[in-house]
């Protein structure tokens, strides 16, 4: 078995997988490409970010992204956020817009979101390392199977908010019981679809709305 710097919680919930030959294929890759000299996104410690920010048991909310950002300074392990100091990048922004309108407050002035992470925002990349400036390098290699397997093992509770932000994320959660959860479906909030459904999608305050008809505190978004 590979052993996985990961929390607890979560190294419980997918133990199963870390002696799996796809991941033993996938960390000997990523091994690989960092003893190679490669510039690689996030650093080795934020790889499993999202995770060790958000136990498995505190989860109330997922959001699901694609990859990490491959440009110096912004991938730190969550999807859509960058440390506190770099700028906002263009779909956190329109998130930021929808915000702000959708709860009718400001919103953030910086993109570090590890304060929704350690409220119980799971903010999941399906692919969780990618080369510098090159999207979409590592895809193909065997993330998307362990994350899959992080959504398999969250489908086994109930009363979760999932915000599907895009056909990808939307695909990536076809296996979510939407009888058990709350599904928020819409476009990707990238420039070039936002104008299309996310603006106005209200998905903030609906998952905010749903987990007070539960009992638990809303999200500071």
């Amino acid at each position: 078995m590979v052993d996985v710097k990961i929390e607890e919680s979560w190294k419980s919930a997918l133990t199963s997988e870390f002696d799996k030959d796809y991941f033993i294929k996938l960390t000997d890759f990523v091994r690989s490409e960092y003893l190679a000299g490669k510039k690689i996104y996030p650093e080795p410690k934020n790889i499993f970010n999202a995770f060790n920010l958000c136990p498995f048991d505190r989860v109330r909310v997922v959001i699901i992204g694609q990859d990490p950002y491959h440009e110096p300074g912004q991938a730190h392990g969550l999807c859509f956020s960058v440390p506190d100091g770099v700028n906002p990048p263009p779909s956190l922004v329109n998130i930021y817009k929808e915000i702000e309108t959708d709860l009718g407050r400001p919103s953030k002035t910086h993109g570090d979101l590890t304060d929704w992470a350690r409220q119980g925002v799971l903010l999941l990349n399906s692919t969780l390392t990618v080369a510098a400036h090159l999207a979409a390098s590592h895809a193909g290699h065997g993330w998307e199977e362990f994350t899959d397997a992080v959504i398999r093992a969250l489908s086994g509770r109930s009363g979760l908010v999932y915000m599907l932000w895009g056909s990808y994320a939307q695909r990536k959660a076809a296996i979510v019981d939407e009888t058990k959860n709350l599904v928020l479906k819409s476009v990707h909030p990238s420039p070039l679809s936002a104008f299309r459904g996310f603006f106005g999608c209200h998905h903030f305050s609906r998952a905010n709305e749903y987990l007070t008809r539960q009992g638990q505190l809303p999200i500071e978004w």
